[in-house]
């Protein structure tokens, strides 16, 4: 492999390229932007990682006029387009400011944190406030955001103050770069204080975005689009790039070409195959779309370890809460749709991609938008479909092996969590006293209850059965040598000098059943598999069992 310098964990446009990090040319985002007039507001959302940050940092280093960035677009497509440079590179001045790490438990903590955030910005531009082209009331406030004094008034009008101070000292309007703008309100719906932080930032944007003439045109990043009539009220020559839109998607995630760019400069092309299965996936508009967060951090591990493998990246920059509480909120509603999910299947719903965070846990249509927007699921193509589907109905599916293993483990820790409050009082009572008939009922129920993400699997039941038992007081053994063979399932009731002994069958069809089960009835009988017991124990109790989706039938082998 050969020896790439790359940029895992770095957005900063200036860094990479004067560092020699490997950049994937994304620099005709500009054009796109630019040509043949910004919008006066444009938002841009996409999920983590897929490289809104970066994007921002190379606008903001072809744009500002304190810079002079040639020699960093040197061999970049951009160049290419030389009215356009001559007219917008290093031409304005820009006020680029992340939201990122607003976050707090409470209000106040939050509010703190935003009113350091601003005032660290205010500290890179204390030219401002020595300036005598600006006005002395602006220069006032501005003392109070640099030295955090400031009130939530002060706050509110923040950007606004600056960009006018901008706008004097450079006689020229101020192009303002606002990336992950939702985070403070995202963080704020988790924490409880969500009207509060709204009134914050919907302020702060609408003082900054409408009706300010020091705003040449700006550009908003973040995850979900925050409803315009809830966060950007009144604000004209509005434009929103969605997943789901055309026009950008290509200058975000990696392409299919950039990976192969990638893998043949790094001298790697056999990785191809790994890196599909685990990292690509995503359709953004008309663009097939690898996450560029895990491409970079395999490559970044095979340089250290050649036979590494495979692993998810990406869910270790978030707690995904968001799956496990869509499954809270929605429970066994949502069983079969995670099914047919997790065995790579799709799934239709209607997407609405202007949401506010205090409704998403209004609707499972809500959480399904969600979920979408935010990359744990992704559109299939027209295509691939075996449906026509309606106006404002998309087909979902899991985009990658990644994202299956997130899905797989919340669900599975959601599936042990809720089998502890299952009421299995009279399926053992059953079992113990041979009632065939009351047990099978009793475990179809639980059955119905349960999310099968292996498929209906011989391995998913041989768990489930395990499960049943396992946590209820009875110790329990699976796939033990006993006797002459391997018996599937093995509980035992110490305290009462009991042992049951479970022989399982995968059916592949319904009728299949019967005979599966008293199939397994014969090999307990022909292996003996509960000879051992009977020496320790007052009573073994033998049970043949087979299962077919989500049903089961049990029979108990006579004495």
């Amino acid at each position: 492999m050969n020896d790439l310098k790359i940029p895992v964990g770095i957005s900063d446009f200036t860094k990479i390229r004067e560092n020699g990090y490997y950049y994937i040319d994304k620099t005709e985002l500009i054009c796109s932007l630019l040509e043949p007039e910004p919008a006066e507001v444009t938002l841009i959302t996409r999920p983590r990682r897929f490289g809104k940050t970066l994007g921002m940092s190379m606008l903001a280093s072809f744009l500002d006029i304190r810079k002079d960035s040639g020699s960093l677009f040197e061999g970049l497509e951009i160049l290419e387009h030389e009215e356009l440079c001559e007219k917008w590179m290093n031409q304005y001045p820009v006020l680029f400011l992340s939201f990122k790490d607003v976050d707090g438990t409470s209000f106040e903590n939050a509010l703190d944190f935003l009113g350091f955030t601003i005032a660290q910005f205010c500290i890179e531009q204390s030219y401002l406030a020595e300036s005598e082209k600006v006005n002395s009331d602006y220069k006032a406030v501005f003392a109070r955001l640099k030295s955090r004094a400031a009130s939530l008034t002060d706050i509110k009008g923040s950007i606004l103050t600056i960009m006018k101070m901008m706008q004097a000292y450079y006689e020229k309007p101020v192009v303002l770069l606002l990336d992950e703008y939702d985070v403070p309100v995202a963080k704020a719906s988790s924490n409880g204080y969500y009207a509060e932080m709204l009134e914050v930032i919907r302020a702060i944007l609408g003082t900054a975005l409408k009706d300010n003439t020091a705003l040449k045109f700006a550009v908003v990043t973040g995850c979900l689009k925050i409803a315009k009539e809830s966060i950007f009220t009144g604000t004209n020559n509005f434009v929103s790039d969605t997943i789901a839109s055309s026009r950008l998607n290509e200058y975000y995630g990696f392409t299919q070409e950039d990976v192969e760019k990638l893998l043949m400069a790094a001298a790697i092309p056999e990785q191809a195959e790994n890196i599909k299965n685990w990292y690509d996936g995503y359709h953004f508009g008309e663009f097939d779309v690898y996450c560029p967060w895990d491409v970079m951090n395999y490559l970044r591990d095979l340089q250290y370890d050649p036979a590494a493998r495979p692993k998810g990246y990406w869910k270790n920059t978030s707690d995904n809460a968001v799956i496990r509480s869509f499954i809270d909120y929605a429970g066994s509603n949502i069983t079969r749709k995670l099914e047919i999910l997790l065995s790579g299947g799709y799934i239709v719903q209607k997407i609405e991609d202007d949401l506010t965070y205090d409704y998403l846990h209004s609707s499972e249509e809500n959480l399904w938008s969600v979920l979408y927007l935010t990359g744990y699921l992704t559109m299939v193509r027209e295509k691939e479909l075996t449906e026509r589907l309606s106006d404002g109905m998309y087909a979902l599916t899991i985009p990658n092996a990644e994202i299956r293993e997130i899905f797989e483990t919340t669900v599975k820790v959601w599936f042990d969590d809720s089998a502890k409050s299952w009421d299995r009082k009279a399926l053992f009572e059953a079992v113990w006293t041979g009632d065939c008939e009351k047990a099978g009922k009793e475990m179809n129920q639980l059955l119905r209850m349960t999310i099968s993400y292996h498929d209906y699997r011989e391995d998913f039941y041989h768990a489930f059965l395990a499960g049943i038992f396992a946590g209820a007081g009875y110790m329990v053994e699976s796939n033990k040598e006993h006797g002459e063979g391997r018996s599937d399932v093995i509980v035992f009731d110490s305290r009462n000098g009991r042992v049951a002994v479970f022989e399982a069958k995968y059916s592949r069809t319904l009728n299949q059943m019967e005979p599966d089960c008293e199939k397994a009835i014969r090999q307990i009988d022909a292996r003996k598999y509960a000879e051992e017991f009977e020496d320790y124990y007052d009573e073994v109790l033998c049970y043949g069992i087979s299962f077919y989706k989500k049903r089961c039938l049990i029979k108990r082998k006579e004495r």
